[in-house]
């Protein structure tokens, strides 16, 4: 009997049957099903990442659809000592061929695998081809497949594998029935881990075991070679391994300490940054976990965020948790996104600098530096802003120029001030002399001591532009004879600012001081005068004359309400 006690994990737990092959549920009843109901498909084709069992898939399902002893309709599938079982698993039967698509890919191969197939198995119900990493062989190759994968003798079964299913030609694929086989969740290698363990007595902790189950990322054959790693190290050290060495063994990086060090980046202190990655470095991280353990904190945080909730399927610890939330609150979702994309470039970085060690810290120093970096938003919202606001100001000035030249000119010539500073493209200079000239005089030199006053004087001097901007585009906020302070809205006019500072000198013959404030003031005055219509609409209904109305007219409506002129 062949001694299992010197093999590598990974081969002396391989699956003999469906029931210990892990991860692929659906898969297995799927397969299972069409056995029992004898629909059996000509070719088989098995994908996914290395170590989930494709090659193991494929030999079982061979022991499936060739033992008729211990195969109960497929319901289940046991390595007998009176079938071909044995010989199957070991690759030894005639009736089932596994070759390594890798080293015989030309069409010669093929074609020689085609002209052997046509004879009948010698003690098996099906002869079985198994093609591994089939993706490997060429275009010819796969061109003499065709017609005998379409239409194979009845005796005749392909199974494929491969980890790279797209290099595979599309008439192939849809001559076969596929089955992707999935990364294994890490709770579900957690659990085979501990069972392994405790058949080869080993001494590991839970929290160790997690740390190998997710170093594994889905296979099942690298969680087993990582186990066996660590537990040749531990009949050497012979006490129980916890997760510090199971970090040293991989290269992985203490969490907390990744925490800590996310930390120091977004208070901005540099210096505790830096010293936190070398004391990292010094404990023997390698540099691809380390930005992978970074991108899954910015993950939790960004979950945090988002969803208000970072459980994952490691069940992060309660102090990690708290920290985790700690740092949510201080950070914005778009500087977490602009890290992601850094950490990202970074990681295509490794492979052209030569010391990787020089990235990870030019890392930290950028993203130190990009922490307070404003959103794309918030710089549009500054640049409209800002220029919103110098070009107020660049008018405004123009304006107060235009008016100390003019007063300059009028006090040497001993004239009084005219109506110069109107905007010229809005006010044709024909129309300038229909206004009335006593108009004109009568309403300079005015005392304006209300909003109120202002926009009468306005609808006097026919300045409707102005005056439909005061009423309907403007808070106002302080009102002094002498200075405006105002908040605006969008819709303003573009040379309001100017206009209203020349018609003001031009009215008062004082200059004024207009200001704009960020800020909600009054309604506009339009706003008021809609909510006072409003509350005299309300009073009347509630009246007695609206009420007798109502009973002659049901269905007549209050929409205005005047005073009566006497």
């Amino acid at each position: 009997m062949e001694n299992t006690n010197n093999k590598v994990l990974a081969l002396k737990y391989r699956p003999k049957n469906f029931d210990e092959l892990i991860g692929q549920d659906i898969m297995v009843k799927t397969i299972i099903n069409s056995i029992r109901l004898n629909k059996i498909p000509n070719a088989y084709l098995l994908t996914g990442i290395r170590g989930v069992g494709k090659t193991t898939t494929a030999r079982i399902i061979a022991k499936a659809i060739n033992c008729n002893k211990h195969f109960d309709h497929g319901d289940k599938t046991k390595s007998g000592k009176f079938c071909n079982c044995d010989e199957i698993s070991n690759s030894k039967h005639l009736d089932v061929l596994e070759m390594d698509a890798a080293s015989k890919t030309g069409i010669d191969d093929v074609r020689e695998l085609i002209e052997s197939s046509q004879y009948n198995p010698t003690s098996a119900k099906y002869k079985i081809i198994i093609l591994d990493e089939v993706h490997m062989i060429s275009k010819q190759a796969f061109n003499g497949l065709l017609k005998t994968l379409e239409e194979p003798p009845p005796h005749l079964k392909f199974i494929f594998a491969t980890t790279e299913v797209k290099k595979i030609p599309v008439t192939i694929i849809s001559r076969c029935q596929r089955f992707d086989l999935h990364r294994v969740p890490i709770q579900v290698l957690t659990n085979n881990l501990k069972k392994i363990l405790i058949l080869e007595k080993g001494k590991i902790t839970d929290g160790a075991i997690k740390l190998i189950a997710k170093a594994a990322e889905g296979s099942v054959r690298d969680s087993l070679s990582l186990l066996d790693r660590a537990l040749i190290s531990q009949q050497v050290e012979e006490k129980e391994l916890d997760e510090s060495f199971i970090r040293k063994m991989l290269g992985i990086a203490d969490r907390s300490k990744v925490l800590d060090l996310m930390k120091f980046i977004f208070e901005g202190n540099q210096k505790k940054s830096i010293n936190q990655l070398r004391d990292l470095i010094n404990e023997g991280i390698d540099p691809t976990s380390f930005l992978n353990d970074f991108m899954e904190m910015i993950y939790f945080i960004l979950q945090k965020k988002r969803l208000g909730d970072v459980d994952s399927e490691l069940s992060l610890p309660e102090s990690e948790v708290a920290e985790i939330n700690s740092i949510s609150k201080k950070i914005d979702i778009s500087t977490l996104i602009i890290f992601w994309q850094f950490i990202i470039k970074t990681l295509e970085e490794l492979s052209i600098v030569v010391n990787p060690i020089l990235s990870l810290e030019m890392l930290i120093i950028r993203l130190i530096h990009l922490k307070d970096i404003p959103s794309y938003e918030g710089i549009l919202d500054q640049i409209k802003e800002s220029d919103f606001n110098n070009r107020q100001e660049i008018s405004i000035a123009q304006d107060n120029k235009k008016i100390q030249e003019n007063n300059d000119e009028e006090n040497e010539a001993g004239k009084v001030l005219k109506n110069q500073i109107k905007n010229i493209r809005q006010t044709k200079p024909e129309l300038e002399s229909t206004k009335p000239k006593t108009q004109l005089k009568e309403n300079r030199g005015k005392k304006i001591s209300s909003f109120d006053e202002l926009i009468k004087l306005l609808l006097i001097e026919k300045e409707i532009e102005l005056k439909y901007d005061l009423e309907n585009n403007v808070s106002l906020i302080k009102f002094t004879e002498g200075n405006i302070s105002i908040s605006i809205n969008e819709k303003i006019g573009k040379n309001f600012v100017r206009n209203l500072s020349s018609k003001l000198l031009e009215l008062t013959e004082k200059r004024w001081i207009i200001t704009l404030m960020k800020g909600d003031g009054q309604k506009t005055l339009s706003e008021i005068q809609s909510t006072k219509k409003n509350e005299l609409l309300e009073r009347e209904k509630k009246g007695e004359i609206y009420k007798k109305f109502r009973g002659v007219f049901p269905d007549g409506e209050l929409v205005d309400v005047k005073k009566n002129k006497l």
